[in-house]
């Protein structure tokens, strides 16, 4: 029976260090996305400046280039947002399934608390 313990041990030591890397990849995505995000802040203040400055001065060709530059750079990080979010959405759900098989590892029952 000793050799049950050490395999239940080193069962949940793998159930913990995958549930800590999932954790890490999921820290590691959120702060790409924050600074996507204060990236996108920035590029929308230009658009807003770009537009103004349109609205001044009329819309030279360059002033359109720049806009529509900014505002191609604004879609990008929104969608490189997006799918970094959903890779976010996903990790959760592995963790959720780690967290459930460490309950059931650890109390028996699935779901219950350990």
């Amino acid at each position: 029976m000793a050799g049950s313990g050490k395999g239940q041990a080193s069962a949940l030591a793998a159930l913990a260090t995958r549930r800590l890397a999932l954790v890490g990849d999921a820290s590691a995505l959120t702060a790409e996305v924050l600074r996507l995000n204060q990236k996108l802040a920035g590029i929308e203040m230009e658009v807003l400046r770009l537009q103004l400055e349109i609205g001044r001065e009329g819309a030279g060709i360059q002033l359109v280039q720049d806009l529509h530059n900014a505002e191609q750079s604004a879609a990008a990080a929104t969608e490189a947002c997006m799918k970094i979010e959903e890779r976010i959405m996903a990790i959760e759900g592995e963790i959720a399934d780690v967290d459930r098989a460490l309950a059931k590892a650890t109390s028996g029952s699935e779901g219950e608390a350990p």
